[in-house]
């Protein structure tokens, strides 16, 4: 029985091995104007010493809800030296509203309901962009409805949306979701052979490669 036991614990490790070469490797395929593009003009990063990851994004975007399926789990593995940050953009005037939805639960410490916004607007046909509906959406997921509300119409919030605008604006920002790794590599999910679910796998890649580049 023992012998058996030992057999089994060296094919669970050799297959988390395996698994992780392959991982490697297909990190290793990524092709730099293909895959991936290295910008002209790179931008100076806000994270200090740490590798800096921006998606820009809207809650109203379909493909942003599809691709939380699988940037959602990476975002909380994210390593101590990578700082992640959301930017709302507003291609429609109804995303500027949902954009301030997503600073408001930042701000109160509420990023967690993330999945459930897409679920809401996508799924249940919540107008969430209508601040009272947000408002009273909030109340009933165990939020203070007047905190929300105070958040909501403060001068920070509308300071990060003037802030979020204006990046979207220097990365040239012209479709969503629209990922950036150390203010140099740009990475869109219909530029990978598996679009969303490679996008994990191409952020670890780049954030190697970013590291690797800084100690130059």
């Amino acid at each position: 029985m023992a012998g058996w036991a030992k057999s089994l614990k060296w094919f669970v490790a050799g297959m988390g091995f395996l698994a992780a070469s392959l991982s490697a490797t297909a990190q290793e395929q990524l092709t730099e104007g293909k895959d991936y593009l290295r910008l002209k003009a790179p931008q100076v990063v806000e994270s200090g010493s740490k590798v800096e990851v921006i998606e820009f994004y809207s809650y109203g975007c379909n493909h942003c809800r599809d691709l939380e399926e699988f940037l959602g789990p990476w975002i909380k593995k994210v390593p101590a030296d990578v700082a992640f940050k959301r930017v709302p953009v507003a291609f429609q005037p109804a995303w500027a509203n949902l954009g301030k939805l997503y600073y408001t639960l930042e701000a109160l410490g509420r990023e967690d309901l993330t999945p459930k916004v897409f679920l809401a607007i996508h799924s249940a046909n919540v107008k969430l962009f209508d601040e009272k509906v947000f408002f009273e959406w909030a109340g009933n997921n165990g939020l203070d409805a007047k905190k929300v509300e105070e958040m909501w119409g403060s001068f920070a919030i509308n300071s990060k949306m003037n802030r979020a605008k204006t990046l979207a604006g220097n990365y040239s920002v012209d479709s969503i979701p629209m990922l950036f790794v150390d203010g140099k590599f740009k990475v869109q999910p219909h530029l990978l052979k598996g679009s969303h679910k490679d996008v994990p796998a191409a952020l670890d890649f780049l954030i190697a490669k970013a590291r690797s580049e800084r100690k130059k």
